[in-house]
């Protein structure tokens, strides 16, 4: 006889408990996910499934299923890796008689499970079992603040359900205004404030359309709700990306500022929004906005704001800027913000293309509609072209069809879509298009632009549709839409760098190797505004609450919602702490283990000119192991070592307690840039590092470095060795190059000796530009 820990026998025990229960067995059984605590285990079983088993055993044996017919009480599954419990087949009364068993902890209907939207903190690993996530209980507390075109209140990702009372610190307001009163903020949006004055100076006679922080664009409902929005069940867009969606930092608190209108985006309201938002006590500030490569950072609001919130110890994740592949476009390149580039993400919106003879393929679409083209008419002419001719479609009086859109010029597949969607005919139903991505049309499998029924598929498998065609007999087809695919595969490999994000390195400050990071923004869903257009088909605009887009100002805020995890397991790291752990655990390769590419570049390696440190890896920036710490006079340093005069220091540092006796061009930076002039020669350029150690313990690493093409680098010492938690060490890297017309790259890796940790930097050797507005 099996005996409990307090010495019952566990068969009676559980007889006793369910006597007067027998109806039980009457009653619908279903699927219920058990968790134990599995301490409670008595010392009589061997393994916990045993325990578990024998429970469901002895209901079966008291109350036996006589009228439930194939669903009697058994256990399904046992957990004891990253759960501990089990699930099993019970009727509603055996459910309660489980929860009278020692070691119970909680129990729940099983449910179906969705594929999760957005995606990409999927991508990023983020994980409810371990990790940053439950770190940081979610990022609970933290204050993201948000400058930005506003917000949507009423979008379910602002839902408060399951937040605690505001944080104490906060200081800030939920501002009343046109279509807006102050009681739609709640535990989540805790604040939203509006700056429009800088507008009406520029304009004295403008009426603002939406006087207010509602968002009538949507672009700051889609930020915001990506750094920190709350689980949205069954969203989608159009049917694409379809389950919950969530922000990075689902349990941090939101705070709005709205300072870009519809009317003008200026300078004075960024300024007023920024300043508002340290002095109301944000944690995070999350900018996806800029004002170009050539602004000095004296005249650069963000710039000179974010110095401001720096010091009051406010993390600024800032956007790259979306200009595109040339070098040297990128704004945000001041040296006290986190300046964020985008990628991609590992996910496929696809149509399934299935010809009259069975073969399948499947290619792009984002069709935003659930259309029906079932077995119609293959058109293919060998002679012209009808894809991108109003005259050609003229002729086509007849129908249904499908165009075989061959693309022999290698047009950009808008061109011809916009084409055949300016041209109505009730002849053609929908079209097969053809492309080689990404050396054409690298920017449109990068967008949600697809305002014409059909799919895109490559060139080569446009050969097996045109030779189906050509048989001689009416050839057919039929196209499936809404088709989402998740994982590695020929067109999901990933990370890549997006083709329209901005390049390095800064006009600003080029000293300092810019971008730092590279995050998911191509094509990332997160809520929208209702009132605003998401997409259009055949020029009739969509609404939608949830909406896919791209550019670096859907990387910002994910950088903003894995700062607010960090800082809520690290809440005494300065933000050059956080950058510092966020860059030295970047990942430069994607999905296959092999490096990351360039879109832009027709799929090369890609640089740190284009991605920084690489693709952010929220868990690893958990224990970064060793960081590159900096302190408000360290940036006033190298503020004093460039050919600013005094005022222009003031401008930024806006006080005179920052002294200028040792000016230094040469910041405690995670990277590292060497930049020289097209007849330089041999050049020698060192650095000075110094790394904190805020690994448990004391620890030895070593460098282990990669030299950039052309150079030789020196490393001294090449071993540090760390006493305990918080021990600081410093050592210098000395490049030897020689001017050349290439950007050569390597790294250097701090690998810790028998532990854990490996700390690297991106090297980069590069000729200076001279980068016109």
């Amino acid at each position: 006889m099996r005996l409990l820990h307090n010495g019952f026998p566990f068969p009676f025990l559980v007889a006793l408990l369910i006597t007067g229960c027998v109806s039980a067995a009457e009653a619908q059984r279903s699927t219920y996910i058990i968790h134990m605590d599995k301490s409670h285990m008595p010392k009589a079983f061997t393994a916990p499934h045993h325990w578990y088993s024998s429970a469901v055993d002895s209901i079966k044996t008291v109350t036996p299923a006589t009228s439930d017919s194939g669903r009697p009480a058994r256990v399904l599954y046992t957990y004891d890796s990253a759960v501990h419990g089990f699930s099993a087949v019970l009727s509603e009364d055996e459910m309660e008689t489980m929860k009278k068993l020692p070691g119970f902890l909680s129990a729940y209907g099983d449910r179906q499970v969705t594929v999760d939207t957005t995606h990409t903190f999927e991508f990023l690993s983020l994980n409810s079992a371990t990790g940053l996530w439950p770190a940081s209980d979610y990022g609970k507390d933290v204050i993201v603040g948000v400058l930005d075109s506003g917000v949507w209140p009423e979008s379910k990702s602002y839902h408060d359900e399951g937040m605690s009372a505001v944080p104490s610190k906060w200081k800030g307001t939920c501002e009343a205004g046109q279509e807006f009163n102050s009681s739609l903020c709640n535990l989540k949006l805790i604040g939203a404030r509006y700056f429009n004055k800088g507008v009406i100076a520029a304009n004295p006679n403008i009426t603002i359309s939406m006087n207010s922080a509602r968002d009538i664009d949507g672009h700051g409902t889609h930020t915001s709700s990506t750094a920190a929005g709350n689980y949205v069940a069954e969203a989608s867009y159009f049917g694409y990306a379809t389950g919950t969606a969530r922000g990075v930092a689902p349990k941090a608190r939101l705070a709005i500022y709205k300072v870009l209108w519809e009317e003008g985006r200026y300078a004075s309201d960024v300024l007023a929004g920024i300043d508002a938002a340290v002095s109301d006590g944000v944690d995070v500030l999350s900018i996806s906005m800029g004002f170009g490569q050539n602004t000095p950072l004296y005249e650069d609001p963000i710039a000179i704001a974010s110095f401001g919130a720096m010091e009051k110890g406010v993390l600024v994740s800032t956007s790259a800027g979306n200009r595109g592949y040339q070098i040297g476009r990128l704004h945000n390149g001041n040296p006290w913000v986190v300046t964020v580039a985008a990628g991609s993400v590992d996910r496929w919106f696809s149509g399934t293309l299935t010809l009259g003879n069975g073969l399948t393929i499947t290619g792009w679409s984002m069709l935003p509609a659930r259309a029906i083209v079932k077995n119609v008419e293959l058109y293919y002419n060998e002679t012209m072209s009808p894809c991108d001719s109003a005259e050609t479609l003229a002729t086509l009086n007849f129908g249904p069809l499908i165009l075989i859109c061959e693309n022999k010029q290698q047009l950009p597949v808008s061109n011809l879509m916009g084409s055949l969607s300016a041209f109505s005919t009730q002849s053609v139903q929908a079209a097969i298009f053809a492309s080689d991505w990404p050396v054409v049309d690298d920017y449109y499998f990068e967008s949600n632009d697809f305002p014409f029924p059909g799919v895109v598929i490559s060139s080569k498998d446009m050969k097996s549709v045109i030779e189906y065609a050509k048989l001689g007999f009416t050839s057919t087809a039929s196209i499936s839409f809404q088709e989402t695919t998740v994982g590695t595969t020929r067109t999901t490999r990933a990370p890549a760098v997006s083709s329209y994000t901005s390049r390095g390195p800064s006009r600003a400050y080029p000293g300092i190797l810019k971008p730092d990071v590279m995050a998911p923004g191509t094509l990332v869903l997160a809520s929208w505004t209702p009132v605003s257009s998401a997409t259009s088909l055949r020029g009739m605009s969509l609404a939608s609450d949830f909406n896919i887009i791209s550019g670096t100002s859907m990387a910002c805020p994910h950088v903003a919602g894995v700062a607010a995890l960090l800082k809520g397991v690290h809440p005494t790291w300065s933000p050059a702490a956080i950058r510092s752990a966020m860059m030295t655990t970047a990942n430069p390769l994607d999905n296959t283990l092999s490096p990351i590419r360039d879109n832009g570049y027709n799929l090369a390696v890609a640089t740190p000119i284009s991605m920084g440190a690489g693709q952010i890896d929220p868990n690893k920036a958990l224990d970064p192991g060793l960081v590159y710490d900096a302190t408000p006079q360290d940036y006033a340093n190298i503020l004093c070592s460039v050919n600013f005069t005094a005022s222009q220091i003031m401008t930024i540092t806006r006080s005179n307690g920052y002294n200028c006796s040792n000016p230094s061009s040469d910041l405690n930076y995670p990277s590292f840039i060497a930049l020289y002039n097209e007849e330089a020669g041999v050049l020698i350029h060192k650095f000075e590092r110094t790394v904190t150690n805020v690994g448990y313990g004391g620890g030895t690493y070593k460098a282990n470095v990669t030299v950039p093409e052309g150079a030789t680098v020196t490393v001294s010492p090449k071993t540090l060795v760390f006493g305990k938690t918080y021990d600081k060490q410093s050592y210098s890297l000395t490049i030897k190059y020689r001017s050349s017309n290439l950007i050569t790259f390597g790294s250097i890796v701090w690998v810790e000796e028998k532990g854990k940790h490996t700390v690297r930097s991106p090297i980069v050797v590069a000729q200076r530009v001279e980068i016109s507005p």
